[in-house]
């Protein structure tokens, strides 16, 4: 049966009356905060301006469509046939502005025409958001946060790849690049990957597109930036450096045998905790035309046993030491470039939120 558009919309301005009494009240309740959140945001008109270039008509919009996606991961629903849980339910049709909700095939068609000049527009959307909230705050300094994450598929999806999956093996996945803001835990914005590349495919280009994008919306503001030892090259150090701006990066020294000598043959370490030391020097491999910061940290460690023990005998702990290489352009002190590079740890925090709550996984 064909529907008109008049027939199935339904604007709601006003935000309902909560009252805690005994009264049958729809499990989705919590969603009347999202409509006041929605309209600050003006999301629904931001989303229409981001499909603009679409054939218009049909009885539901695509930004329609799309925000109803939103609202499904918010709701903790992650396969599209389980929108039928939630097709009656009164409060998720005043959020959305219906009367009636799109069936699971509508949505499926969504996605499926979703081409690359309408997934840009929600790219700049989505970047725009987060810059606002950034320029509410007025911060002086960012930290960029550059890390890729698994994302493993059970079927054949298009693009995915079998690569390292740690938890999965053998299966296809995707392996996204992204970039997430320290300060407020927010995706700036992410590579699409396929499973099957390094971390450092395609990041080089990536991290230098996501800092002229906060320069142009932040002008003024310091930019850091964090990353690990599998973005550790000439290209990307120096492309950081040049940009002007301050990183600290993970070094994979087991690469370089003149950094095992160094910390094989270092007498004197400084103190840092009374289980961390370091010393620093001006290094660089040989195929590289600069030398950078780096700094050698020592962290005491306690070593298990791992043979069989008699129970009625008293073993005393092993100690010894772990070594990691941080290379850095930043003038404070060791202490505080080892405590901002620790800070990277956060970043897996915001993975694993996502994953678990927003479908990522």
């Amino acid at each position: 049966m064909k529907l008109r558009r008049s027939a199935i919309r339904r604007q709601a301005h006003a935000l309902p009356e909560l009252q805690f009494a005994n009264q049958s009240l729809t499990s989705f309740s919590g969603l009347v905060l999202f409509q006041q959140l929605f309209a600050v945001l003006q999301l629904t008109a931001r989303l229409r301006a981001c499909f603009r270039h679409l054939a218009t008509g049909k009885v539901f919009g695509p930004a329609t469509l799309f925000l109803q996606l939103v609202v499904h991961l918010l709701l903790g629903f992650r396969n599209l046939r389980d929108s039928r849980a939630y097709r009656d339910d009164p409060l998720v049709k005043r959020l959305l502005g219906l009367s009636r909700l799109p069936d699971v095939s509508t949505l499926s068609r969504l996605l499926q025409h979703a081409e690359v000049r309408t997934v840009e527009n929600v790219r700049r959307l989505l970047r725009d958001l987060v810059f606002e909230r950034l320029a509410s705050l007025g911060l002086t300094r960012l930290t960029l946060d550059f890390d890729g994450s698994v994302q493993s598929t059970r079927r054949h999806a298009e693009g995915t790849a079998v690569g390292y999956n740690k938890k999965r093996k053998g299966e296809r996945s995707y392996y996204p690049l992204f970039c997430t803001i320290a300060q407020t835990a927010q995706v700036l914005d992410l590579l699409h990957r396929s499973g099957n590349v390094h971390d450092s495919n395609g990041a080089r280009e990536f991290m230098l597109a996501c800092i002229q994008a906060v320069r142009a919306a932040l002008p003024g503001i310091r930019i850091e930036v964090r990353l690990d030892s599998a973005f550790f090259s000439d290209a990307i150090v120096t492309a950081l450096q040049d940009a002007g701006v301050e990183f600290s990066l993970s070094v994979p020294f087991e690469r370089f045998t003149e950094l095992k000598k160094m910390i094989e043959q270092r007498r004197r370490w400084r103190r840092i905790s009374a289980d961390v030391a370091y010393f620093e020097d001006d290094w660089k491999p040989k195929a590289w035309d600069r030398r950078y910061r780096f700094l050698f940290i020592r962290t005491r460690a306690v070593r298990q046993y791992k043979e069989p023990i008699q129970l009625d005998l008293f073993i005393p702990h092993e100690t010894g030491y772990d070594f990691k290489v941080i290379v850095s352009n930043q003038t404070l002190g060791a202490r505080h470039v080892v405590a901002f590079h620790e800070g990277r740890g956060s970043q897996e925090g915001i993975f694993g939120e996502l994953k678990t709550h927003c479908a990522m996984g």
